[in-house]
C-alpha cells in the first residue's frame, strides 16, 4: 500500500509538473485537436462576461467606457498590475489585478534565459487568443530603447516574446490569471492595441524614487527617470 502511495505521488507530481512547465509540449496537439481560435472567438466566447464587469468597474471610478486609451502599470515588488483609463485628456485608475507569478528580480531584462522580467515602457503589439497560457498580449520588447543598449553593450540575444497572459506560472512574463487577462483581452480588443500602453516598473516611484540595482550601467538610471515620469501621470487610487 504505501509502495502504491509513493507511485501516485510520483505520478500526480509529474502530470502537474508536466501541465504547468511542459506546456509547449503538449498545447500544440490540444490545439490541434480544439481548434485554432481568433480574436473575434475570444470577443464573443469572454466579452458577455467581461465587459458587463469591466463596464461597472468604470462607472463606480466614474471613467467613461471605453476609454480612449488605456494604460497597465505593472510594479514588480508588489506583484500588481494597475488599469488606468485615459479620456479627454485625465487618466482615471479603475482597479488592479494581482501577478501570480513573474520571475527575476529588480532590474532590466539583459539577454535572453535571464529570466528577467523588463523595465520600461512598452507597447502591446498583438493579442494571442491561442496561447499556452490561456490568452495573452505580447509586449514590443525589445522596444528601440533596449534595442539601443543592447547594441552598445554588445548584446545580440536581448531576449524576446514577453508576454501579459493567463495561468498561474511564468518565466520571464507576467502571468495574472485566467480572469484577470480575460478582462484585459476583451478591453484591449476594444479600444485596440495601439491606445494601450504597458509600464513595468521595478517599484512604485510613486512611493518611493527608483534606485537602479548595485552595478547597473548608466542607462539603467536614465530609464528609472523616464519611468518615474511617466508614473507620475497616474495619481490617486
Amino acid at each position: 500500500m504505501k509502495n502504491k502511495m509513493v507511485i501516485a505521488v510520483i505520478v500526480f507530481s509529474g502530470i502537474l509538473t508536466l501541465y504547468f512547465y511542459g506546456r509547449g509540449l503538449w498545447h500544440p496537439v490540444y490545439t490541434k485537436v480544439r481548434g485554432v481560435k481568433n480574436v473575434a472567438d475570444v470577443m464573443a466566447e469572454y466579452g458577455p462576461l467581461a465587459e458587463p464587469d469591466l463596464r461597472k468597474k468604470f462607472k463606480e471610478a466614474g471613467a467613461v467606457f471605453p476609454p480612449e486609451k488605456a494604460a497597465l502599470l505593472a510594479v514588480k515588488d508588489e506583484r500588481i498590475i494597475e488599469l488606468w483609463a485615459g479620456s479627454n485628456g485625465k487618466w482615471t485608475y479603475i482597479s488592479e489585478y494581482p501577478i501570480l507569478a513573474a520571475s527575476g528580480v529588480s532590474g532590466p531584462k539583459l539577454r535572453e534565459g535571464d529570466r528577467q522580467v523588463p523595465e520600461g515602457i512598452y507597447r502591446i503589439t498583438g493579442l494571442n487568443p491561442n496561447s499556452s497560457y490561456h490568452l495573452s498580449m505580447k509586449l514590443n520588447y525589445p522596444n528601440a530603447f533596449d534595442l539601443k543598449n543592447a547594441t552598445l553593450e554588445g548584446r545580440t540575444a536581448p531576449g524576446s516574446d514577453i508576454f501579459i497572459h493567463g495561468k498561474s506560472v511564468s518565466i520571464g512574463c507576467l502571468a495574472i490569471g485566467d480572469a484577470a487577462i480575460e478582462a484585459l483581452f476583451v478591453l484591449v480588443g476594444i479600444i485596440g492595441v495601439a491606445n494601450t500602453e504597458v509600464i513595468i516598473a521595478p517599484g512604485d516611484p510613486r512611493k518611493s524614487p527608483l534606485i537602479a540595482p548595485e552595478g547597473s550601467a548608466q542607462w539603467v538610471n536614465e530609464l528609472y527617470h523616464t519611468i518615474e515620469r511617466s508614473v507620475m501621470r497616474f495619481q490617486g487610487t
